[in-house]
């Protein structure tokens, strides 16, 4: 008689446990089934109208849908050229940087974006300085730079430059990480009253490539990411 109701008590378990574990699995395809996002949304991370570049993967901010209970945010990453896109469900979004995220002042409140198909917002910040006409030439494998420094903020917040680098890479992701060659003038230095120039000499590339890519970047006192110039191609 024990073997009997042990045999049916494991058996009532084994009932129990698919039962659950089907449902379980209903419930995992109904998320699965869910609509995928179909709305974009698109701008750019501006001073004045004007795409402030960046460094690749590394600026970020975050986006909320107001009254959705502990939802995690999604994070949106802001392309080199100082634009940034996401694919999203129509609703109202909450777009928020977090503390020294980008070579700038964003803003301190949320900016609220209403997503109602493809749907552009450029996202209007304070930089601290601007690069600005940068001209780039190659002369038998040397690179020269020249550009203006602009410093857009001028009161408390005002911040030192640490270094200004042109770099020259292999790729269009071209920055600090990727470079092939690069030449720095430190902050100190730097007088930006006067047109700045600056060269470096391109290495023998493996394998061999006839153009190389190239950009100045400024990095500021106390701030991680740096404001760049836009990527120029250069034939050698």
């Amino acid at each position: 008689m024990n073997k009997l109701l042990e045999k049916i008590h494991k058996k009532s378990w084994g009932y129990i446990a698919g039962i659950l574990w089907c449902s379980t699995l209903l419930s995992s395809c109904g998320k699965d089934n869910y609509e995928a996002p179909t709305a974009q949304l698109k701008g750019r991370i501006v001073y004045q109208g004007e795409a402030i570049p960046v460094s690749y993967n590394d600026v970020v901010f975050e986006l909320f849908e107001p009254g959705w209970q502990l939802q995690n945010p999604i994070t949106v990453t802001v392309d080199q050229d100082g634009s940034y896109a996401a694919m999203l469900f129509n609703a109202s979004y909450k777009a928020f940087f977090q503390p020294n995220q980008g070579p700038f002042i964003a803003p301190a409140d949320s900016l609220a974006i209403e997503v109602n198909g493809n749907t552009e917002f450029d996202i209007e910040v304070l930089p601290y300085f601007m690069l600005r006409n940068p001209s780039f030439t190659a002369n038998d494998r040397n690179v020269q730079a020249t550009f203006q420094v602009e410093k857009i903020i001028n009161d408390e917040r005002a911040r030192n430059i640490e270094h200004i680098t042109l770099y020259v890479g292999k790729t269009l992701f071209t920055d600090g990480r990727t470079a092939v060659a690069s030449s720095r003038m430190d902050g100190g230095t730097v007088d930006i009253s006067q047109t700045i120039n600056l060269n470096v000499d391109v290495p023998f590339l493996t394998p061999t490539q006839n153009y190389i890519f190239a950009r100045v970047g400024l990095k500021i006192v106390g701030v991680e990411d740096m404001v760049f110039t836009p990527v120029q191609r250069l034939e050698l």
